[in-house]
């Protein structure tokens, strides 16, 4: 199953690029969330590699995430791989620069079910897909007005 939408940012497309590599804002508001978050890698500087391990209760149930970053490509793409029980989750964040001051995000996400209960989540999943649709290009348009706003503030 597939979630796809681009938004375009009043920064530049190395700006953005940093942004999104403040690694440490995101595990902060994660936290923030109620999610446990800890580092699975011993790496310095953002690249291949880098990965999380994410705690956090949805519907009741505790779920854990493995979280990893399998392409780094500086500043066009960034890759991450989530496996959780049943399920693998590819996460692609692919930036093109329309001008020296304005960059297009695209972001898409496709689950992947491992098992027959993840099928049958995935399945449910597929018949809300016109609100799950909607409500993620919101969430992903207001990810972008917080970038930029943040942009904002440091130029």
């Amino acid at each position: 199953m597939k979630f796809s939408t681009k938004e375009d940012i009043e920064a530049p497309i190395d700006a953005v690029f940093d942004m999104l590599c403040d690694f440490e804002m995101f595990e902060r508001a994660a936290m923030r969330r109620g999610a446990e978050v800890q580092r699975t890698d011993t790496r310095t500087q953002p690249g291949v590699g880098m990965g999380w391990r994410a705690a956090f209760a949805l519907r009741g149930k505790q779920r854990e995430v493995d979280i990893e970053l399998v392409t780094f490509e500086r500043p066009s793409e960034m890759i991450y791989e989530c496996r959780s029980q049943g399920l693998m989750t590819f996460m692609t964040l692919e930036l093109v620069a329309l001008s020296r001051n304005r960059t297009r995000v695209l972001v898409a996400l496709d689950i992947k079910p491992l098992n027959l209960s993840a099928r049958l989540l995935v399945q449910s999943l597929k018949l809300a897909k016109t609100s799950l649709t909607k409500k993620y290009k919101m969430r992903v348009a207001e990810f972008a007005k917080t970038l930029e706003e943040r942009h904002a503030r440091v130029a």
